[in-house]
């Protein structure tokens, strides 16, 4: 049996230091495979989190030589393992222990998101007509499986520590899932302008990047979000409207 040495990084909110692991690795094997083979043979304390495996559940994001991805769908045999394979919790979020962090201020920004407001139904019995494109239109944005890699990438999070004053690329996903939902009726602009700071967002693309899901977020979320703002509050002639109006 061929081996590998992964260096993982060990510690908490107070400190920590990466450690050295070689361990024995077979053909097909996932990092978390060798995480897992790790915390069985020689590190029992070592701190992971993890659920179905299979790219899911966003359970064990972390960062693999320096890049935020899935560890259940990272293939040993797509790494250079003639060099110890780094592995670390996202820098993003605040260090629990080991590879685990705490991710409940995304659940806390997602409370605050105006929710899905339907329009009217069209008919007696309670449905509405709607086109297939429209449907179809925000159908990607529900494949997102909240592993929180695009946030932990996000400059505006990981670098300039915005998290008062910015959503990140997983709520702006979420955000043009009910805005661009052919029934919903609620007004999100405002709030996307101010409280969650779109204009801090400088499409850089680095989330769709990471996105294990493929999901096209800069261009088919973010900017299109951008655009509906810009209309709103930056058009010279709405501007007219609105103060003729006042």
């Amino acid at each position: 049996m061929a081996e590998a040495t992964f260096r993982i990084w060990r510690g908490d909110a107070k400190g920590g230091s990466f450690q050295d692991y070689t361990t024995g690795i077979s053909e097909g094997m996932v990092v978390l495979d060798a995480v897992h083979k790790i915390q069985a043979e020689q590190a029992g304390d070592l701190a992971v989190r993890w659920n179905c495996k299979a790219g899911k559940c966003g359970s064990c994001s972390a960062e693999i030589n320096g890049m935020p991805k899935l560890m259940c769908m990272t293939r040993l045999n797509s790494l250079d393992l003639t060099q110890p394979v780094t592995v670390e919790p996202m820098h993003t979020f605040p260090s629990i222990k080991d590879l685990v962090t705490d991710v409940s201020w995304n659940f806390e920004v997602k409370k605050k998101i105006r929710r899905f407001k339907p329009r009217k139904p069209d008919f007696p019995d309670g449905s509405w007509r709607m086109n297939q494109k429209d449907v179809d239109r925000v159908q990607e944005f529900r494949k997102c499986i909240e592993c929180f890699l695009c946030q932990d990438v996000c400059h505006v999070l990981r670098e300039h520590h915005k998290h008062d004053e910015f959503i990140g690329p997983r709520y702006f996903v979420y955000n043009a899932a009910l805005e661009m939902h052919p029934l919903d009726t609620e007004d999100r602009l405002a709030d996307l302008k101010n409280s969650n700071g779109i204009g801090y967002c400088n499409i850089t693309t680095c989330c769709r990047q990471v996105c294990p899901e493929e999901i096209t977020i800069t261009e088919n979320a973010i900017i299109p979000l951008k655009e509906r703002v810009v209309d709103e509050f930056y058009d010279p002639l709405k501007r007219l409207i609105h103060i003729l109006l006042k």
